[in-house]
């Protein structure tokens, strides 16, 4: 579990393709420096959202502040990581401790989908982006004014196109400094992960509904009435 608060931005130092005995089956093992900050409590094993991605330490040097970890081909279907390439930076941060404060919001690292910069503006000291994304389908778990995690980053929805699945955020002067979506432009893409509230509660309103409706419960009854007074309207 994560916060959504970047803690450093690091560089990929190495990105290679692997075989299945190395325990990516086939993915990609990916080497990341820069990242000294993070490593002073560092365990093999550890998770550390890699632009929003949860991925798992296989190997770390604190002497030379790099790490390493491994990218399932799942994991490769459903973020941007196989874009990567040496020299390109990602948002870095550990998994929450018991004396983290939530100063984001939960993230999980488990990405949703992608999406493509529309627009990006700069709104005098701040930064205006448009997303839209690739699987229109999780649109419907963005409000505005809600949470949503970008590259890891978390941010506040500005705006949300339902029709477009579109939706846009602005980042503050500080936070441009500390995130890797301020260096980018419209066209590049970036990893989504939606609240997971609306998940949760998506999931318990389809498991109520379904067992009223199987179990002839209140609803059940309640639909089969306004169909039997429909039909009877039209003389069936």
């Amino acid at each position: 579990m994560f916060t959504g608060i970047v803690e450093v931005i690091g560089t990929v130092i190495e990105y290679k393709q692997t075989d299945n005995d190395e325990g990516t089956g086939g993915g990609v093992s990916l080497t990341i420096g820069d990242s000294a900050e993070i490593l002073t409590d560092v365990h093999l094993g550890d998770s550390i959202s890699t632009n929003g991605v949860c991925l798992t330490v296989t190997h770390f040097d604190k002497e030379k502040g790099q790490f390493k970890v491994g990218i399932a081909p799942e994991t490769l279907r459903r973020t941007n990581l196989g874009d990567l390439r040496t020299g390109s930076k990602v948002n870095l941060e550990r998994a929450v401790s018991g004396e983290t404060r939530l100063g984001g919001h939960i993230v999980q690292g488990h990405v949703d989908t992608i999406a493509t910069i529309t627009k990006k503006s700069s709104d005098e000291n701040a930064l205006n982006f448009t997303f839209q994304l690739r699987d229109p389908k999780y649109i419907h778990y963005v409000v505005e004014k809600g949470f949503i995690a970008v590259d890891g980053t978390s941010l506040t929805v500005t705006d949300v196109d339902y029709k477009t699945a579109e939706f846009s955020v602005m980042l503050v002067s500080y936070t441009q400094g500390k995130v890797v979506i301020s260096q980018k432009k419209e066209g590049d893409t970036v990893n989504i992960e939606v609240d997971l509230t609306g998940k949760l509660i998506e999931q318990q309103i389809e498991l109520v509904l379904t067992s009223q409706l199987e179990n002839d419960g209140p609803l059940a009854n309640f639909v089969k009435k306004i169909v039997d007074q429909k039909l009877s309207a039209l003389g069936k």
